[in-house]
């Protein structure tokens, strides 16, 4: 079986983690979100089609035409006129039967196959959120409709943008229009086809959506179930604890629930709390609940509940508004 992820976007809800890298990119647990869904697809899929667009070189050189037993192909995305249209460009490469799911989330392998028992299915869940999501009708477990964030409560079912479809799709594709936020949207599509076949409604059991830099956080939790995580060849000379750290990091303070990416150092006597260090940043003094970017370097700092953004150079402040 084909897979196809949709790894395009550029995604400024995540900054200022995304200037520098494309979202799929990001690592939670030491390792990319783009890693994560490919080792769930492995002895499932044999093939998978990734459409790239934002900074595209650097998740074709960090993951290469192979990855384990999965052949990598990759289709660009030029402009971002959205899923469908995304969808829409690997046409003819697609054999027959096919999953489709988006690069910044991740899918579990249990979901995976529970969703391909079934000609047409999509992923669903239930959330305390519903009007930020597409909201998912169903009739006794099929797909009756879409409702993109709706203003009134319809359902807390939503959709994951899980999908497994065949080729018939791309039909449906060719029959939407743009949509109000002028782009082609896959549900418009999926919506064409449920009209014609039974596109079934599978529950989720694990889905963790990467909406925001808090959502990486939390992810990370749930993939190291609560343990920590060291990185190949870093060094650590403080206290780590329920975090991730990367490879060949350098750690002489206290580190608490947070992401250190790789290459990073945190000096003697400094504490990061409930934050992540982007790769090759340089820390000392106290961190609490904020977003380094990457290449970041300050020095006896204070920093609570900001972002800052990448390459920046502080020294001896206080900090508690983004430093862009």
């Amino acid at each position: 079986m084909q897979a196809v992820i949709l790894a395009a976007g550029k995604s400024t809800r995540t900054y200022p983690l995304t200037i520098t890298k494309p979202k799929p990119l990001l690592k939670i647990a030491n390792k990319t979100l783009l890693e994560h869904n490919l080792d769930n697809l492995s002895g499932i899929a044999d093939e998978v089609i990734i459409v790239v667009g934002y900074k595209k070189d650097l998740i074709k050189n960090h993951i290469g035409n192979k990855y384990k037993n999965l052949k990598i192909r990759y289709v660009e995305q030029k402009k971002q006129l959205g899923t469908a249209h995304a969808v829409s460009l690997v046409k003819s490469y697609i054999k027959d039967r096919f999953i489709l799911l988006m690069g910044d989330d991740i899918y579990s392998r249990s979901d995976i196959k529970n969703c391909i028992k079934h000609s047409y299915s999509i992923l669903t869940t239930r959330v305390k959120n519903p009007k930020n999501f597409g909201v998912i009708i169903e009739t006794k477990g099929i797909l009756a409709g879409f409702v993109e964030k709706p203003k009134k409560h319809i359902s807390d079912l939503v959709s994951t943008a899980f999908y497994a479809l065949d080729k018939r799709i791309f039909t449906y594709i060719k029959k939407i229009k743009k949509s109000e936020r002028n782009e082609f949207e896959l549900p418009d599509a999926v919506r064409l086809l449920a009209k014609e076949q039974k596109v079934y409604c599978v529950k989720s059991s694990k889905w963790l959506p990467i909406g925001y830099p808090k959502d990486l956080l939390s992810a990370d939790r749930i993939l190291r179930k609560n343990k920590t995580i060291i990185g190949k060849n870093s060094k650590i000379y403080g206290k780590i604890e329920n975090s991730s750290v990367g490879n060949n990091c350098i750690v002489k303070g206290s580190v608490k629930n947070s992401i250190i990416m790789e290459y990073a150092v945190i000096g003697k006597n400094s504490v990061v709390n409930g934050s992540i260090v982007g790769e090759n940043t340089r820390l000392s003094g106290k961190i609490y609940g904020s977003i380094i970017a990457d290449n970041v370097k300050a020095e006896n700092v204070y920093i609570k509940n900001c972002k800052i953004w990448p390459n920046k150079i502080i020294s001896n402040k206080t900090i508690n508004q983004d430093f862009v």
